[in-house]
């Protein structure tokens, strides 16, 4: 979850920092990169560097001993990836990344045409970051803690999602032969289930096993209510086949296998990344503002803690926050009309988690419950009030984070109460 790719930022700009040495625009891409340099009152230098590690660290100290490590000025359309970790190694440029739709929108006001190649791509990023560096956001690299806990939250949503894709296309194929499974293990994400689709990957399979085993089986992966285990026994005794075509059975058996194999592994590596990220979540300096969120629990607290970082001077105020995670709405005006909407743009897991953790605060905080109710009596839709009641959320951590204090429900109800908010628990 990166906090820095975006452009929407207010005047940033330190008055008092000393004036840069060059400008660069780059285009970042897989093989090469386009760029374009500018000294004060020189021509723009235009030029190409093919991607290697050596190459890229050989033009940057090229560049320190040019400019003799005074500022270099950096505008770049991506804040991601091995190439921005590596600039951020020299400490005398000032990377601004560039949202692409900046870009983009900035090129077509000058070539209506819609003409573009790698070069004048770079030439834009060079003028943007020339002309408007008081309204980019700069590169702010956050301490190494939040780093990695931000990378572990990352990788394991992504592997997660991988895994539901994974679980919709071995219910989808169970479905098509094997129905009885889907009833028999209720959820597919269990080593119970790998366990079973491993030992009996069809029906006559599984009706030739004797009652006994099944039941040793379903005990030994702590299914024990003997109500529980008469049920699958009866249902298995009454099954039938949905086809005993071989030529059809034996290729959804090759298949069932493949799935559940790659099921075993990202159950693995998902614990796995639990593991790391509890172990990283207990050392970060911040941990104590969020362990304790009500309905945070052991996914949502690490991810809410990468979303604010241990930097405060990257969010000096909460509506920066909200803004760039989209969670504050835009208004629209034209003539007479005036409409509101989402923001576009924003960082998708960044909105998630918070969006996520809201939905979890309707259940364990009280005010919230009393928010949400409330919305809903109006004829608010589910999604529109975790987004409105996230933007609530985001003010109240901001300060809690700013002070270095815990979030104190009862305080806060306290609060509600005195200033005769709507919100406000009257009765227990």
């Amino acid at each position: 979850m990166n906090q820095n790719d975006t452009t929407n930022s207010n005047d940033n700009t330190d008055p008092s920092a000393q004036p840069p040495a060059a400008w660069i625009g780059w285009d970042w891409g897989d093989q090469k990169h386009s760029l374009a340099l500018q000294t004060p009152g020189g021509k723009i230098e235009m030029t190409t560097l093919d991607h290697s590690a050596e190459n890229l660290h050989r033009w940057l100290k090229e560049l320190e001993q040019r400019f003799g490590a005074r500022p270099v000025r950096l505008g770049i359309e991506t804040s991601r990836g091995a190439v921005m970790a590596a600039l951020l190694h020299y400490p005398w440029l000032e990377i601004h990344p560039i949202n692409p739709v900046t870009s983009a929108r900035y090129r077509s006001a000058f070539s209506p045409s819609g003409a573009k190649d790698d070069l004048p791509d770079a030439r834009v990023c060079l003028e943007l970051v020339r002309d408007h560096a008081a309204k980019l956001r700069r590169l702010q690299p956050q301490d190494p803690q939040t780093l990695k806990l931000a990378g572990l939250v990352e990788a394991r949503r992504n592997l997660v999602d991988r895994r539901t894709t994974l679980l919709n296309q071995l219910t989808s194929l169970l479905k098509s032969y094997y129905p009885q499974a889907l009833e028999l293990l209720e959820n597919l994400n269990t080593p119970m289930a790998v366990a079973f689709l491993r030992r009996w990957p069809d029906v006559i399979s599984l009706k030739a096993a004797r009652s006994a085993t099944l039941k040793h089986f379903f005990y030994q992966h702590n299914v024990r209510s003997e109500g529980v285990v008469k049920k699958r026994l009866a249902l298995i005794a009454a099954a039938v086949a949905l086809t005993t075509e071989e030529a059809r059975v034996s290729v959804a058996v090759l298949q069932l296998n493949a799935l559940v194999d790659q099921l075993e592994v990202f159950q693995k590596h998902v614990a796995c990344l639990d593991a790391q990220i509890k172990r990283a979540f207990a050392v970060h300096p911040d941990a104590c503002l969020f362990r304790d969120l009500p309905g945070a629990g052991a996914q949502l607290a690490p991810r809410l803690c990468v979303a604010f970082g241990a930097e405060r001077a990257v969010w000096s105020e909460p509506a920066r926050l909200q803004k760039y995670a989209g969670l504050a709405p835009v208004r629209e005006k034209s003539g007479n009309q005036l409409w509101t909407h989402w923001r576009w743009n924003a960082p998708r897991f960044l909105r998630q988690s918070f969006v996520e953790w809201a939905g979890q605060t309707v259940r364990y905080s009280q005010w919230a419950r009393v928010y949400y109710q409330r919305m809903v009596k109006k004829g608010k839709k589910h999604a529109v009030i975790l987004r409105a009641l996230a933007f609530k959320w985001i003010r109240i951590l901001w300060k809690c984070w700013q002070e270095r204090r815990a979030y104190d429900e009862a305080r806060y109800l306290k609060q509600l109460i005195h200033r005769k908010s709507p919100n406000a628990v009257t009765s227990q």
